[in-house]
């Protein structure tokens, strides 16, 4: 194990050398059912002979040529995210924290060609839009954002899943410009935001002029059963941001706007040196194709939906069971206590979780997930989750 890492991460003991549909393969040769997928990143699994075959051969034609130029592969992208959102324009970069930092930038522009001198956004507490200085603001965590003081003006900060509290800061502060929101929040604990606090607040939006900007970084592409969590509620976003299963592990982001959002960046106000590039672009294509031809979105939906409804069968009465939650393939199963020791007990067993907001168990399958996979998942987890109460009373 080597040294000189800067030390940014609390590395688990396992390093993984192969992996194959929803399973991975550490050095021993010990197999995992994958139930992280890379952190909601490998929509389409391990291995997937689609992707590996558009990256091997864009690869071996063309890896990057940068944004001086036109990018074929990157208009192709644009289009199709374009056709699938029902978005006029997109602008892709790197991460899921960088098309936040888009989408900050733009709302920012946006604010001063109205005339208003500190623009401001509204963001949301348990939050999470990333790790830049602007997306470190945004993110509803003081946790993450301790140390790392001074923090950027320009935020307002309401309750998630409150509209009383946009509208008070609506009467109080005319200098608000956009609203960013998580249609679920991830790392917040798999909090989802119901249809019609975002057909409302769609409404407050348009009365005011703000730009709805939605973080769909971790709901996009499909991971909630539609290809962006919008889809739920029919309502369109000015602005969305993107990336994670986007690429199917390759690093791609992108930041779609729509309407006057769309036209407010002109050549300088921002820019990648590596952002859709050939390489991430051909990722992306083929992610996209594989969703559409394997039907990923109707699976995504029925197996989340055996996930959650197998734990709730697995755990009915079991004390310290406080919800179990979720769209889609992003579920979420809170306990009433701190779990995060559960991830090893899980990793011991052969099964790959994730604990976020200290007590809520994050699922976020691979999208290819078969009824195996589910059956395995669900028998795993409510049991480590039954032994850990039980033993805990």
């Amino acid at each position: 194990m080597t040294t000189h890492l800067m030390n940014t991460y609390n590395r688990q003991p396992v390093a993984f050398v192969r992996g194959e549909g929803a399973y991975l393969w550490d050095e021993t040769g010990k197999r995992y059912l994958d139930a992280v997928a890379g952190v909601a990143v490998n929509a389409l699994g391990h291995g997937h002979p689609k992707l590996v075959k558009a990256v091997s051969e864009q690869a071996a034609s063309l890896i990057h040529s940068s944004n001086l130029y036109r990018v074929l592969r990157q208009e192709e992208l644009a289009d199709k995210l374009c056709a699938l959102s029902g978005m006029d324009k997109a602008f892709f970069c790197n991460s899921g924290c960088e098309a936040n930092e888009a989408a900050i930038k733009l709302a920012r522009l946006y604010g001063h060609g109205k005339g208003i001198e500190v623009p401001t956004i509204i963001v949301m507490e348990k939050a999470f839009h990333g790790r830049t200085m602007a997306t470190l603001t945004a993110t509803g965590s003081r946790k993450i954002q301790a140390g790392f003081e001074p923090l950027l003006s320009g935020f307002a900060r309401v309750p998630f899943n409150d509209l009383e509290a946009i509208r008070h800061v609506a009467e109080h502060n005319k200098s608000v410009v956009a609203v960013l929101i998580e249609t679920v929040q991830g790392e917040g604990g798999i909090n989802v935001l119901p249809s019609e606090y975002l057909a409302e607040l769609r409404k407050i939006c348009d009365a005011h002029g703000w730009l709805l900007m939605l973080d769909e970084v971790q709901t996009g592409i499909g991971r909630t059963g539609t290809w962006f969590g919008f889809q739920h509620a029919s309502v369109m976003p000015d602005v969305m941001a993107l990336a994670k299963g986007l690429g199917g592990g390759m690093p791609i982001g992108a930041c779609l706007a729509r309407g006057a959002a769309a036209e407010v960046f002109t050549p300088g106000s921002h820019g990648s040196t590596f952002g859709g590039n050939p390489l991430a672009c051909a990722a992306a294509l083929a992610t996209l194709q594989t969703i559409e031809e394997e039907k990923l979105l109707d699976n995504a939906r029925v197996r989340g939906e055996a996930i959650r409804s197998g734990l709730r069968a697995a755990l009915v009465g079991v004390h310290g069971v406080v919800d179990i939650r979720g769209e889609g393939m992003m579920i979420g199963l809170e306990l009433d206590r701190p779990c995060g020791e559960l991830v090893a007990v899980a990793r011991d067993a052969g099964v790959l979780i994730n604990v976020t907001a200290d007590t809520v168990i994050r699922l976020v399958p691979p999208l290819i997930y078969g009824a195996a996979e589910v059956d395995a998942l669900v028998a795993a987890v409510s049991g480590i989750v039954r032994n850990y109460l039980q033993q805990a009373a």
